[in-house]
């Protein structure tokens, strides 16, 4: 059965998570995990450390998708406004590597390993050393790692429906009567050939 890898990842310019998970079958597993410290620069040279860095586990990790987290509606404009800044690097990064990006709020991604979307910081952090054995240090780490399971649990959830759907034979369909006869028209006169088929868009 193939391996699908994910990559989550908790933007921030001074500390972005990452956490790389991967699927097969209905087991997961947390391949590599961390967090991204561009340092004490100005935010330009951040941004720049930031870019490298994450070009540099895309290529190395090699996954199929990314998930990110969004911007959540309780941040403050300038909160927003840095978190925004970093996103756009993790965007730029996916988008290099010619990657597809999802994004999930906190809440969901939480949901995924806590089944509590208002879950603490510890909480989350505990579970995921309970469900993978991974000690992440700081929160960041802890929250990527949940970003990529969100998305595993909703890929398994839409490969299920896309089984489902077909599997479910589709409604019966009654033979098509001659296009003259289901408008009610009378028939053509005698020695005249069919109607000519229309193409959209003009005759045929």
């Amino acid at each position: 059965m193939r391996a699908v890898l994910v990559v989550g990842i908790d933007p921030g310019t001074r500390r972005c998570g990452y956490g790389v998970v991967e699927r097969t079958g209905s087991r997961l597993a947390v391949v590599e995990s961390g967090v991204l410290a561009p340092g004490d620069h100005p935010l330009p040279r951040r941004l720049a450390l930031l870019l490298d860095g994450l070009e540099a586990l895309l290529s190395r990790c090699a996954p199929a998708e990314v998930a990110v987290e969004s911007v959540f509606s309780g941040a403050s404009a300038r909160s927003a406004l840095v978190l925004g800044h970093a996103r756009g690097v993790v965007l730029a990064a996916a988008s290099r590597a010619g990657l597809p990006v999802f994004e999930y709020a906190p809440a969901e991604a939480k949901v995924a390993v806590t089944g509590n979307g208002r879950a603490e910081k510890a909480q989350l952090v505990h579970m995921v050393r309970a469900l993978f054995g991974v000690e992440a240090g700081l929160a960041d780490e802890a929250d990527a790692i949940a970003l990529a399971v969100c998305h595993h649990a909703r890929l398994g959830a839409r490969r299920a429906e896309a089984r489902a759907a077909a599997a479910t034979p589709g409604p019966a369909v009654a033979p098509r009567a001659a296009a003259g006869q289901a408008r009610g028209a009378t028939p053509g006169r005698p020695g005249r050939g069919p109607p000519r088929a229309r193409r959209a868009g003009g005759t045929a």
